[in-house]
């Protein structure tokens, strides 16, 4: 493996544990065991770590949405695979990560955001049509409206001041607003599907 490849995956074990304010280039050096000299020939700074770390991440999610999306049987088997993999992915982050993205390294925080409008949106569009289809969501639903709406949600989660990662844990936090959302838009038919599908165990997860 090239050095350059080795950095990225040591770097965002950082970040992930840490956040990306604490961890410096001595911390990544110091991890990988190489000279910093050695890092700043490959990346010019801390920034251009992350930049590139969110590009990968982003593309990586983007496959396993359409992972999801293609092997689920029905809308709500959707929506439990989702809430699976957010879990995979939320137990690996420290949450003042998202803080130190949107407030120290805005290009990334925007490549975050853009993640969001052209994959995460387009998914729960997607969804909420499929689930009114099927009869499982209700039918007077705007779903452009409640796309945004749960895509507000998952924003709002990553919001410290809101829920403080002190005490708030934030997949937690994910599931139960997405749980919320999903109470929110079922029918009586979607309803007892959602307790179907609560019961059973057999889900496949998507690794990340």
């Amino acid at each position: 493996m090239k050095t350059k490849d080795l950095i990225i995956p040591a770097a965002r074990e950082l970040f992930f544990r840490y956040g990306a304010k604490s961890v410096t280039m001595d911390d990544i050096a110091a991890h990988l065991g190489m000279s910093k000299k050695t890092i700043y020939r490959h990346f010019k700074d801390k920034d251009e770590i992350i930049n590139n770390l969110c590009k990968k991440d982003y593309a990586c999610h983007r496959e396993n949405l359409l992972k999801i999306t293609s092997s689920s049987r029905n809308p709500i088997e959707e929506i439990f695979l989702s809430m699976k993999y957010m879990k995979c992915v939320f137990n690996q982050v420290n949450a003042i990560l998202f803080y130190d993205l949107r407030k120290y390294h805005p290009h990334a925080w925007n490549q975050f955001r853009e993640f969001k409008e052209k994959n995460i949106l387009k998914v729960v569009e997607n969804n909420i049509r499929k689930g009114v289809r099927k009869g499982l969501y209700r039918k007077n639903l705007d779903p452009t409206l409640m796309a945004r709406l749960r895509i507000g949600e998952v924003e709002m989660a990553m919001d410290p001041e809101i829920f403080p990662p002190d005490y708030c844990d934030l997949h937690k936090v994910q599931l139960a607003m997405l749980e919320h959302f999903l109470y929110g838009i079922v029918t009586l038919k979607g309803y007892k599907m959602i307790h179907k599908y609560k019961k059973a165990s057999d889900l496949p997860v998507i690794s990340i």
